[in-house]
């Protein structure tokens, strides 16, 4: 018994640490998303206070995304090096300052695209959370854990829901204030609690051959296409709904952002549950169904339906479609990807995924003020994703888990 004891401690005590680590870097991984979407619910107030076409609503929104994305590849570079309790800490208060300098930033259209542009840095918490998750969870649970920390994606919606009600309550810049405190605290609470796992071998490799090495992996190229449409997708909804359900339904700032917030709610719940079945049905199967889905759901929503049915259950759904393939797509990376190159190559594919939600409130925009309605747009995502579809059966024979 006393043996068995023995043996058992340690696994418990490594169980628990791994679940305390997944709470925080989920915890952290929310509260970056939510200030690096704090302009795209307050769009309309923007557009009506600084008199902007919908082209340059969209330029405001998207630019977050910009360097949200393409940060996120030296971000797991460094990753991969320091570990993610450094580099989360790190993010946390390097965030604050164009935080700050965005809700000082509303009378001008060319500041708020400055600041905007460097409030992508918060956006780049993702490259640091999935190889920190990884490290603390055996290869057979990782599409469950990702999936897990990938629901801090959540931080979407709160910022749909809080943001313009916070700014009603403590003025556009006190919102960006109290803002830049919770970062702040959430910086201290990483450095003290958040721990590496035991496991993790930290490179030494110099960032740019690292780069160039995982480059050449076949598998960075075909789960960057993959994650382009998922997460990209999540992102290009989550920022730009706002503005597109003004500007089409009509709806208040308000409404639109509790709409935007049962959208993000929807992909963050089916996040978990995408990397759950990728262990159980693989990665392959649950990526087709997300989209597969979210091919049948744009064609709909191109027609412009009713606004409650069947528009917003087609929102809904194509949520809970993106949501599973933001799961299942990193739960294919944990599968094909050794742990040491993990974030390097979560960087890649993150960067990827942030430059798919980079483009469609820009097409979406020039769309709509070229033609006052987003057919187009939507035709566009239609086909896009049925294209992935079909590639990600022929790239992967149809198998539930490729080696």
């Amino acid at each position: 018994m006393s043996g068995s004891s023995a043996v058992d401690t340690p696994r418990a005590t490594r169980s628990g640490s791994a679940g305390a680590n997944l709470a925080l870097a989920t915890a952290a991984f929310a509260l970056t998303f939510w200030a690096w979407n704090l302009i795209g619910p307050l769009s309309k107030t923007y557009s009506e206070a600084l008199h902007l076409s919908p082209t340059q609503t969209s330029l405001i929104v998207a630019f977050p995304v910009l360097v949200g994305s393409l940060g996120r590849i030296p971000v797991g570079v460094l990753t991969d090096r320091y570990g993610g309790r450094t580099m989360f800490t790190v993010v946390c208060f390097i965030s604050i300052v164009p935080t700050l300098l965005v809700g000082l930033s509303g009378g001008s259209f060319g500041m708020l695209l400055l600041w905007g542009f460097f409030l992508g840095v918060a956006g780049t918490s993702f490259a640091i959370g999935i190889p920190f998750v990884n490290s603390w969870h055996a290869r057979e649970r990782r599409g469950f854990a990702t999936g897990v920390f990938g629901a801090g994606m959540g931080g979407t919606a709160l910022s749909a829901i809080c943001t313009p009600r916070l700014v009603e309550q403590l003025g556009l810049f006190g919102t960006h204030l109290a803002m830049g405190a919770a970062l702040a605290v959430m910086g201290v609470v990483m450095w003290l609690f958040a721990r590496d796992s035991p496991d993790r071998r930290p490179s030494t490799e110099p960032a740019l051959p690292r780069i160039r090495d995982a480059l050449r992996l076949a598998t960075t190229w075909q789960m960057s296409l993959l994650y382009a449409i998922a997460f990209g997708g999540f992102v290009a909804f989550s920022t730009y709904l706002p503005t597109l359900l003004t500007t089409a339904y009509a709806f208040a700032q308000s409404e639109a952002g509790l709409r935007t917030a049962g959208f993000s709610l929807a992909a963050v719940v089916a996040r978990p549950v995408g990397g759950a079945l990728s262990d159980r049905i693989g990665p392959v199967k649950v990526c087709m169904i997300s989209f597969v889905g979210t091919a049948l759901l744009a064609a709909v929503l191109a027609f412009k339906p009713p606004v409650e049915v069947p528009a917003g259950i087609s929102f809904v759904l194509i949520a809970v479609a993106l949501g599973l393939g933001t799961g299942g797509v990193f739960a294919l990376v944990a599968k094909l990807v050794e742990p040491s190159r993990v974030g390097t190559v979560t960087g890649l594919v993150g960067a990827a995924g942030g430059l798919g939600g980079y483009f469609p409130p820009l097409v979406m925009g020039v769309v709509f003020q070229a033609t006052g309605a987003y057919t187009i747009g939507f035709v566009l995502l239609a086909l896009t994703a049925a294209a992935v579809a079909v590639y990600t059966a022929r790239a992967f024979g149809g198998a539930a888990a490729p080696r």
